[in-house]
């Protein structure tokens, strides 16, 4: 299991081009960390032959270097509908992938082998795009540290080549 990086700088997101999972995951990217970048890899996610084609582009975005994160999922359905996310080809897909993987598939109770062998397992895609970017305010605590280790850094070089001055 490979950690969430804190700011990534590009998501990918694996799933329908025409369902409510990827407007809910953009919503809140949107908010949360409007500077995101987004790569959509549009695929099926249910029905024959879906399975395959959501472990191609799992295998395509991960391969492409263009995401330092991905999000895999659909919302809610039954368990006929979610059956794509229990198949071994996505399943070895997800484990294979490169950049870490969040897995989003249904709503709270629906739990699929995919959710397992992600590197994180969202409850619902709008969680899933929680777990992905941070808000604004995180990232302004993280710089404000880092300036304030900077200038402490800065002020000791000072010092000591004042000191060797002056010997």
């Amino acid at each position: 299991k490979w950690p969430l990086p804190a700011f990534p700088g590009t998501v990918g997101i694996v799933t329908s081009l025409g369902g409510a999972a990827l407007h809910d995951i953009l919503t809140v990217i949107r908010r949360r960390a409007p500077w995101t970048r987004v790569v959509v890899r549009g695929t099926r996610v249910q029905g024959d032959g879906a399975g395959a084609e959501v472990a191609e582009a799992i295998e395509a975005l991960g391969a492409s270097g263009l995401a330092g994160v991905m999000v895999v999922g659909r919302g809610g359905g039954s368990l006929e509908d979610l059956w794509t996310f229990n198949e071994e080809v996505v399943a070895r897909a997800i484990a294979g992938c490169p950049i870490p993987v969040v897995s989003a598939v249904g709503h709270e109770i629906d739990v699929t082998i995919a959710d397992l062998v992600a590197d994180h397992r969202a409850p619902t895609p709008s969680a899933a795009g929680e777990a992905v970017v941070q808000e604004a305010e995180a990232l302004g605590e993280v710089l404000a540290t880092k300036r304030e280790r900077i200038r402490g850094a800065l002020r000791g070089s000072a010092l000591r080549r004042r000191e060797a001055l002056m010997v």
